[in-house]
């Protein structure tokens, strides 16, 4: 609904944060369809959300936002937990000096360890650690939690249909 008592299909009765800014660029500049800003600028919003939760789930955990990045990779890669820093890098979309560091930092804290890869003398095979493995699943957990309660004014049927719109969206980018 705008500040001006007009109500929009699909909106919560109560006005927000981005009704208030629609609102005004509708009466500044009536010229210009703002309806993007309806949704994208609570994207926007929601991720900052998200990010802070993020954060705050890896922090009880001694974990930066790369550091997950990096363990989940090679969780999600099942048992034995172990790929290539080729395999990590495509994963975790960094170059392969950073991937390097990333490792090392990762290896010295006991997360990780460095193994011969079997099909190349030269490769090598990033794996899990036990600890790491359990501090990665411990921080998926609260991770997890942290999101539920973020999604928590939705229904199931709300999440899908939520999940399947920005799937749409985001299908340009991930094309």
């Amino acid at each position: 609904m705008d500040l001006d008592g007009t109500a929009h299909a699909g909106t919560a009765a109560t006005p927000d944060e981005v009704d208030r800014i629609v609102a005004a660029w509708r009466r500044e500049r009536p010229d210009l369809d703002v309806g993007p800003l309806e949704v994208l600028s609570r994207v926007t919003r929601l991720a900052r959300h998200l990010d802070r939760a993020r954060r705050s789930a890896f922090a009880r955990h001694d974990l930066e936002t790369w550091e997950f990045d990096v363990l989940s990779a090679l969780r999600r890669a099942g048992v034995p937990y172990e790929l290539s820093p080729g395999a990590l890098l495509t994963q975790t979309l960094v170059t392969s000096g950073t991937m390097t560091n990333r490792i090392d930092r990762l290896e010295d804290h006991g997360l990780v360890s460095r193994h011969p890869s079997p099909g190349d003398r030269r490769g090598v095979i990033v794996r899990l650690t036990t600890a790491g493995l359990a501090k990665v699943d411990a921080a998926m957990a609260d991770l997890v939690a942290e999101e539920h309660t973020i999604l928590g004014a939705l229904g199931a049927d709300d999440r899908d249909e939520l999940a399947g719109l920005l799937r749409t969206v985001l299908g340009q980018f991930d094309a």
